[in-house]
């Protein structure tokens, strides 16, 4: 079993964050995939996005602010 680090892209409403997580690489079919606390993260993240603390969100990963774009 072998980890990697990388990110994952979390959005919610006018917000994004990056967050950075590990990868688990094994030799089950269900690789890659995250631990479990990870996981948890990911949804504390998306949690805050959705209840629009930034600052919380922030803690936990890179948050930015989405805006349209006129064509």
């Amino acid at each position: 079993m072998n980890t990697r680090h990388g990110t994952k892209f979390v959005h919610e409403g006018h917000y994004a964050a990056v967050v950075e997580v590990d990868w688990i690489d094994s030799e089950s079919g269900w690789s890659p995939y995250l631990s479990l606390a990870d996981a948890k993260k990911l949804d504390e993240v998306r949690e805050a996005l959705r209840r629009g603390d930034l600052k919380r969100a922030a803690q936990l990963g890179k948050v930015y602010e989405l805006s349209p774009v006129a064509i």
